[in-house]
């Protein structure tokens, strides 16, 4: 029986630029990846939890991604005219997603350790949140480049802007919907509904008990099997 407190989010809409050759005939979330495509590694997080409801957009070679997610527990939310961005995207499926709170995954990165959804779930407190994203130490994340996203003082509040940003944000959030009203453009990103989280001081973070990879790219590809085979160091 399904037991997660929340419905699940998995943004696997985009184009794959980053991936080159890669994705000019197999949409990203298809890339094999230690012998399964990497969304299948973001259903294994969910199912792992029992997530009771799973929903996926899609848009690039979107006819692709149906027919493998047709093997799944699922529902599509196809973005038919455009890419919506990530807040857009969401915001879009909320009325597949259900009322309340939001999970929501990458299809693009991978977790070891602790379940990322598990995690976040244990921390969320919807009377001081509206986010709370997973994060990582920028210097123990693998593939993902010089800079980090955000700050987290003493009590996991989290910032950014000013310099210091020393976490990297790691596919993995709760957040409320609510705070996506108000936004009229239907394509936005969520680094919007963020700025607008983190001045109302209701953003917060936690820090994953495990590795992650960015398969953003090709060389991630190698980087997350090695994660995935224990090889990866740090």
């Amino acid at each position: 029986m399904p037991d997660y407190p929340f419905p699940l989010m998995i943004f696997a809409a985009g184009f794959g630029t980053r991936m080159g050759a890669l994705t000019a005939d197999l949409p990203k979330p298809l890339i094999p990846v230690g012998g399964q495509a990497l969304i299948d590694h973001a259903l294994d997080v969910a199912t792992a939890v029992g997530v009771g409801r799973v929903v996926v957009n899609t848009h690039y070679l979107a006819d692709q991604m149906a027919a493998h997610l047709a093997r799944h527990r699922v529902t599509i939310s196809h973005e038919a005219d455009r890419i919506l961005e990530t807040g857009g995207g969401l915001k879009a499926a909320l009325p597949l997603l259900g009322p309340g709170p939001v999970a929501a995954l990458n299809s693009d990165g991978i977790w070891t350790g602790a379940n990322p959804l598990d995690e976040l779930a244990a921390v969320w407190d919807s009377a001081r949140m509206d986010a709370l994203l997973l994060l990582l130490p920028l210097d123990l994340t693998l593939a993902h480049g010089p800079k980090g996203d955000f700050r987290v003082d003493a009590s996991g509040r989290i910032s950014r802007g000013a310099g210091g940003e020393d976490h990297v944000y790691i596919g993995a959030q709760i957040l409320n919907p609510v705070t996506l009203e108000g936004v009229d453009d239907p394509v936005f990103s969520l680094n919007l509904v963020w700025n607008r989280i983190i001045a109302a001081g209701r953003a917060y973070g936690v820090v994953h008990q495990g590795g992650w990879c960015d398969v953003g790219h090709p060389k991630g590809i190698a980087e997350a099997e090695r994660l995935l085979t224990g090889a990866a160091h740090g």
